[in-house]
């Protein structure tokens, strides 16, 4: 029979269907799931007697943290680096940073797909998002991270609707929002979204930022036109200066509030460091030729003044900057030498959809960090250079000082550099103000544990009140499973339901486990637990029917149970692959072989579906299909080879 396989592809409820962060019938519908896929490995065995739902996912939101030795504070312990193991360049950048700033190699998370610059969101969540928190997972590091890097090779952008209230954002800044959405909280994907670590419009000593008083990670990229530009960067960013002077490049003319934050930064940089250490200018003249720039804001082409893609600037290491542009980070593929930038009504020719000024133009330059944006993200959205740069030499690392100036998340910014370039920092954090190690009441991180409480405990998403105690059962179950204790696993969520016996995602993960171990009459018991409290729960229609037909011989009595369960499914193959089965254990081997055709159709590449196929189509007297689709699901699945019930099969269809 098919495996029962629940993803975190589109991390959903599988009590009730609805997408991750939607509040359910029940808290805990958002944190207890079983996770099949990892699980697969080590019980490979047990799972071919699962079932296989490939539509309906769980995903565990309890992520533990283990003990882990002390590391260095806000140093390569606290970065986790992603590589696209698609992109030769990606794969070079991240061997290369992760050398120069000592990142241990178990921080250095492979991922493989196409190297485009777009991505569609379900391929973002299936690709990036949950590999990543997959990652955390198993390496119990949701506190212990502050920072994720993504290289060259990894999509910019995740494609999608415009205006203010669209669904496009940059990778990078959806990223950054992954340890909210692993504590339950719900997460919208059209329009943008409070950053908690901006610092407003304040200047002066800016925040640590820790995951006790953060919820979100801080996330940068490492891109530019080419693998020299990028290596270029992280050398500078690895001996910064603290020399150079601040270079703010305002419109002529132009009355607006980025004019007002321009003349901010101004007056503060200069009451800060000195008159002589900034360079304010307001009229149509562009700022050229200048040296030792630590610091550079401009409009780009958005100013009419501006229209080439260099001036001659000589960035110190460490430089920082942005731009008050709609899209210069649209691309980070290198024009042709002779491209030009323009203003919109004087563009003849455009590049990669834009004639805007491009961020990849001033990494070539020389700077260490810049933001640059995806797609339009309106003004107020922009960077504000009075936080930038006071909190850059107030001590902010490359990464707070540009979060701190970020308005918003789930948008369009994404910031170029390494987070750990920091010249002017004078306080190092503890690593033990970092991580503080396991809650032994949930066995989770300690700060996770705390925001993660908060989150399912609220009235908004435990609209039944299940007690905390309870809901710290249930997190310590989850934590067990990342532990792949499944003994300790099941005792937690037995205590969980005796307590209350509303609980039906844990109660069906509970009957998954009782398969795990061989113990059916539990497993039954437990899915028609979970039909008393949600009928139409498809998993647990469609296990129970399973264990009814085949453990208890008992097909007829089992098909109600599966027919509901593809009524209710629509035209998933896998229930239909479950229903064809029971069908032909009833003796209509005629409907089973439609049933299985139309499996087949929609999962081709599972092997037992074929060999149900194979299966029906011998019972029938068709020898010759039965050949076929035993070949190919053998063909798919070699270790099939092995199975009595296969060696049974082939002899029947001996000549």
């Amino acid at each position: 029979m098919s495996k029962l396989f629940l993803t975190p592809r589109r991390m959903m409820n599988a009590a009730n269907g609805a997408t991750y962060g939607t509040p359910g019938s029940s808290s805990v519908s958002l944190f207890i799931g079983l996770r099949i896929r990892s699980l697969s490995e080590k019980w490979s065995a047990s799972i071919r007697e699962m079932r296989l739902v490939t539509t309906i996912a769980f995903f565990t939101f309890s992520f533990v943290i283990a003990a882990c030795g002390e590391a260095a504070a806000q140093a390569g312990a606290n970065v986790l680096v992603i590589v696209n193991e698609g992109s030769p360049a990606s794969i070079e950048i991240g061997t290369y940073y992760a050398e120069k700033r000592a990142i241990p190699r178990e921080n250095v998370l492979r991922l493989r797909f196409n190297p485009t610059e777009s991505v569609e969101r379900p391929d973002y969540e299936r690709q990036i998002e949950a590999p990543i928190a997959n990652w955390l997972t198993r390496n119990f590091a949701q506190d212990r991270i502050l920072y994720i890097v993504l290289t060259k090779g990894i999509p910019l952008r995740i494609s999608g609707t415009a205006g203010q209230d669209g669904t496009v954002a940059s990778v990078d800044s959806e990223l950054a929002l992954l340890y909210r959405k692993m504590t339950g909280q719900p997460i919208q994907a059209a329009g943008r979204i409070n950053n908690p670590y901006f610092n407003g419009d304040r200047t002066g000593a800016p925040p640590p930022f820790t995951h006790e008083s953060y919820d979100i990670y801080l996330v940068t990229r490492l891109d530019g036109y080419t693998v020299a530009d990028v290596q270029g960067l992280i050398d500078r960013a690895s001996s910064p200066s603290r020399e150079g002077s601040v270079a703010l490049d305002d419109r002529a003319s132009s009355a607006s509030e980025a004019n007002v934050w321009l003349k901010s930064a101004a007056e503060a940089l200069r009451s800060a460091v000195g008159p002589n250490r900034v360079v304010y200018d307001t009229t149509s003249v562009v700022l050229k030729n200048l040296k030792n720039v630590l610091g550079y804001y401009s409009w780009g082409s958005n100013d009419p003044a501006i229209r080439e893609r260099h001036f001659n600037l000589a960035f110190v290491n460490g430089a920082l900057g942005a731009m008050f542009l709609s899209t210069d980070a649209r691309t980070f593929n290198e024009p042709p030498s002779d491209w030009k930038v323009a203003a919109g009504e004087d563009a003849t020719t455009e590049y990669a959809g834009s004639h805007q000024s491009l961020t990849g133009d001033l990494i070539r330059d020389g700077i260490t960090g810049i933001a640059g944006h995806v797609a339009e993200p309106y003004l107020d959205a922009t960077i504000r250079p009075n936080v930038l740069f006071s909190a850059y030499l107030g001590g902010a690392n490359l990464a707070e000082a540009f979060y701190l100036a970020m308005p918003y998340l789930s948008w369009q910014t994404v910031v170029i550099g390494d987070p750990l370039c920091a010249p002017f920092r004078t306080t190092i954090l503890a690593s033990n103000q970092i991580d503080k190690g396991i809650d032994s009441a949930t066995e989770n991180a300690t700060f996770f544990s705390t925001w993660r409480l908060k989150v399912v405990s609220s009235p908004a998403m435990n609209p039944d009140r299940v007690d905390l105690e309870t809901i710290k059962l249930l997190m310590r179950a989850d934590a067990k499973f990342a532990k792949q204790d499944l003994a300790g696993m099941r005792q937690l969520l037995e205590e969980a339901t005796a307590r209350d016996k509303r609980l039906g995602p844990p109660t069906l993960t509970l009957a998954l486990l009782y398969e795990q171990f061989a113990e059916y009459d539990k497993a039954i018991e437990r899915y028609r637990r979970v039909l008393e409290i949600q009928p139409d729960n498809v998993i647990a229609l469609n296990n129970l029917a399973y264990a009814i037909a085949v453990r208890r011989n008992a097909p007829k009595e089992a098909l109600p149970l599966a027919e509901k369960a593809y009524a209710l499914a629509g035209r998933n193959p896998s229930i239909a692959d479950t229903l064809g089965f029971i069908v032909h254990l009833a003796g209509d081997d005629r409907r089973a072989k439609g049933l299985l055709a139309e499996a087949i159709q929609g999962a081709p590449q599972v092997a037992n579906v074929r060999v149900h196929a194979a299966t029906v189509l011998a019972a029938l007297g068709e020898k010759d299909a039965a050949q076929q689709e035993l070949a190919k699901a053998l063909e798919l699945d070699p270790k099939l080879a092995g199975n009595d019930e296969i060696g049974q099969l082939r002899k029947k269809l001996q000549p």
